[in-house]
């Protein structure tokens, strides 16, 4: 299970609209599996998001914490751990403050995020394999946050907000530089989710590059079906990577904030 993969999950295919969906007791949980020609479809890791009311600087703010880890089965193998978190201003649904934590067998990694949205700066330090510290100031636009911020930025849209098609772009930022996701919405679609049910789904096909342009028919895709409902919750992600597939599908929910009325009886 590769860091891309988690950070797509959190991504969430997102639009950058002011209305975010942040709900305090709201819990996703996901798993991701691998599958090849050769190789049956497995499952190896295991992903969390979890949204609370949190103290930061003295104030109340909505905290986003997202967990990827390798099922116990396959940490022989390769230990994964990511903890990534957020804290968002709950006025003005922005955020303040972004920390991860990365242990992938003997790799480590860690980064700090500051935002100044007076400024349009975010502040980043960022250490890998226990080194030095680096810092980087970059400008921010509105679109472009780290990548638990941006799985919630599509939250509050409709399906009647997206044209088929139509490509559109976001930012994510990442230590020290600013990634471009590309997307386009695909239409609707219902999808099957193992052991959860059929949903109506929004589904998106999704390209994370670099800041220099590219095509759809250049590099990596990924597909990836959200809820058509108020929740707009990721509900399935195929990655396909050299050699077979990897995916990632909702393994169960709590504390939506909306009734999840996707879901096909």
């Amino acid at each position: 299970m590769k860091r891309l993969l988690f950070a797509i999950l959190l991504l969430g295919a997102a639009s950058p609209i002011a209305a975010q969906l942040y709900h305090p007791g709201e819990e996703l949980y996901y798993r991701v599996s691998y599958k090849a020609k050769m190789f049956p479809n497995t499952e190896v890791g295991a992903v969390e998001v979890k949204t609370t009311e949190s103290q930061f600087n003295g104030s109340t703010h909505y905290k986003v914490e997202g967990i990827g880890r390798t099922l116990p089965t396959y940490r022989w193998f390769f230990n994964l751990e990511d903890i990534y978190s957020v804290w968002i201003d709950t006025a003005a649904l922005r955020p303040v403050h972004f920390v991860s934590d990365i242990r992938e067998g003997e790799y480590t990694f860690e980064s700090v995020y500051n935002y100044d949205w007076n400024k349009k700066v975010v502040h980043t330090r960022w250490s890998s394999r226990k080194r030095p510290f680096q810092e980087k100031d970059l400008a921010l636009t509105d679109a472009s946050m780290d990548p638990i911020s941006l799985f919630f930025t599509l939250r509050s849209a409709q399906a009647e907000d997206f044209r088929v098609g139509e490509p559109a772009t976001l930012e994510m930022v990442l230590q020290d530089t600013v990634r471009v996701l590309r997307y386009r919405y695909l239409g609707p679609e219902e999808k099957k989710i193992r052991n959860i049910g059929r949903f109506r789904t929004l589904k998106f096909e999704c390209q994370l590059g670099t800041t220099e342009g590219y095509s759809f028919t250049d590099g990596s895709i990924f597909t990836i079906w959200i809820s058509d409902d108020r929740n707009k919750i990721p509900l399935y992600i195929e990655s396909p990577v050299k050699i077979g597939s990897i995916n990632a599908y909702i393994t169960g929910f709590r504390g939506l904030k909306y009734p999840l009325e996707s879901r096909i009886k």
